[in-house]
């Protein structure tokens, strides 16, 4: 049975990498109908914080990357929170040193600082030397009489270690170049490399799906699973997300926390079909997913060995196709709480007003990018009181014998006995000619004096929609701004 896990460390939100490392384990475990483990690596208390965790999960669910076992569900391998598993790392840190696999090191951070500094001044580089390794009983007895704080290191054997990375290939180490490393601190506090290992095994993780800035860290931990006679689990290291700037992917690139995309209104649908595309491919030119499609899809194979670029623009694309692929009711329920805040929810959009209000959104929707753009377009249907955009007024009111003209469409309007698309068209059209004007001057004024703007959609809808009284009353208004 496949097992992959997402460990995400709660000193933070989801940001943008994190969530496409979340969404590959996923994809790669619904695939192959394997478990999905969340595990919340919070061994460092002072940075951690419940109101981070929360702050992930909330990510994870918006995105929705549920989990088979994890710290709220709990499951045959918990406890999920390293902070509840410190002892289990120190018994295996003290069974490694039983074992001659580690050893005691009790050397201050302090003599370690000089002597890498020393290195470096002298224009060399510094591992460190073993010193503690070389200490007899005797002596450590006597530094442990007298109180010297003390951590354990693995000690790193000669030779090559090897593991073969799913996305890169073989990847060799040569041990000489990994010093031997701290898996337990003078503080008793375990250090990433010997959790991970830890709960992985306890967890029976078959494969790590992560981010390749831990390629360096993944011979230490191949070296800590062999010491534990243990098979170390697939690797699959990801590449990195990359801002259109080509560094690596930081605020000043924008939001990068997942939950601020949804409030800048993306729908979770676009994200999770935008993330996958950074650094995977389906293998042809097909782009767009729904997530059923995409796990269906998705395989280690297609992911790619180079940088992936965050594109705003992309994502912008992702969102609007995916909004029109939203049913209608479904884009109702998403925009309302959006239309309570604003100020323009009436319930009567939710009961009598229902399929106006249903038609209205399937006006917008073609021009949408984010939710929060079918706030402000549906503002001119849902509030009488239009702003006008000067410059429109200017340009599209200014037209000289233009108030006489609005006032004579008003007035056709008014005694229409029906009121469409088509009859709105063939009346503005008529009135035009009639009085001498192109039709194009009359379809810009009347835009902006039902809208407010010289932008919307299709003029013979919007009017529709409005309805006939609303527009001879916005024709009406506009007729006493416009030029005589």
């Amino acid at each position: 049975m496949l097992r992959v896990r997402f460990a995400p460390s709660p000193t933070g939100y989801l940001h943008i990498g994190g969530a496409r490392t979340a969404l590959f384990n996923w994809l790669y475990a619904r695939r192959h109908k394997g478990t999905f483990v969340l595990r919340i690596e919070d061994t460092d208390a002072e940075r951690s914080s419940w109101d981070m965790v929360t702050g992930i999960v909330d990510g994870l669910r918006w995105l929705g990357l549920d989990w088979d076992e994890g710290p709220d569900i709990g499951g045959p391998h918990a406890p999920y929170f390293q902070s509840e598993r410190l002892d289990r790392y120190r018994a295996l840190a003290e069974k490694l040193v039983a074992q001659g696999r580690a050893y005691r090191c009790y050397c201050s951070s302090e003599v370690i600082q000089q002597k890498r500094q020393a290195a470096e001044a002298a224009g060399g580089g510094w591992m460190y030397d073993r010193v503690c390794l070389a200490l007899s009983a005797e002596e450590a007895a006597r530094l442990d009489a007298a109180g010297a704080p003390r951590a354990i290191r693995f000690k790193v054997p000669a030779g090559q270690t090897r593991f073969v990375d799913r996305v890169r290939g073989d990847i060799v180490f040569d041990n000489a170049n990994i010093e031997d490393f701290v898996i337990l601190r003078s503080d008793r506090q375990p250090t990433y490399h010997l959790t991970v290992v830890a709960d992985d095994i306890d967890m029976q993780i078959t494969d790590v799906v992560r981010g390749d800035d831990h390629i360096s860290n993944t011979p230490k931990q191949v070296l800590l699973y062999d010491a534990f006679a243990r098979p170390a689990p697939r690797f699959a290291h990801v590449p990195l997300i990359l801002g259109p700037d080509k560094k690596r992917l930081s605020k000043r690139h924008g939001a990068t926390s997942v939950m601020e995309y949804h409030r800048l209104g993306y729908v979770p649908e676009a994200m999770v079909n935008f993330l996958a595309m950074l650094g995977w491919s389906p293998g042809n030119d097909q782009e767009l997913f729904t997530r059923d499609e995409l796990v269906a899809a998705f395989a280690l194979e297609g992911i790619s060995g180079g940088n992936a670029v965050f594109s705003p623009d992309k994502l912008d694309w992702f969102n609007q196709q995916h909004i029109m692929r939203l049913p209608i009711d479904e884009l109702a329920s998403r925009v309302q709480p959006l239309l309570v805040d604003a100020g323009l929810w009436r319930d009567a959009l939710a009961a009598a007003d229902r399929d106006w209000f249903l038609r209205l959104l399937d006006l917008l929707k073609p021009r949408v990018k984010k939710l929060g753009q079918i706030v402000d377009d549906a503002r001119p249907f849902l509030d009488d009181r239009l702003t006008f955009e000067e410059a429109a007024v200017r340009k599209h009111l200014g037209v000289p014998g233009l108030r006489g003209l609005l006032e004579k469409f008003a007035a056709r309007v008014a005694a229409a006995t029906v009121f469409d698309r088509q009859s709105s068209e063939v009346l503005l059209r008529s009135t035009a000619e009639a009085e001498g004007h192109k039709p194009a001057t009359l379809i810009h004024a009347t835009r902006v004096a039902v809208t407010g703007r010289s932008i919307s959609p299709g003029l013979y809808e919007v009017l529709e929609l409005l309805g006939q009284t609303r527009v001879v009353s916005r024709l009406a208004h506009a007729a006493s701004l416009a030029h005589e």
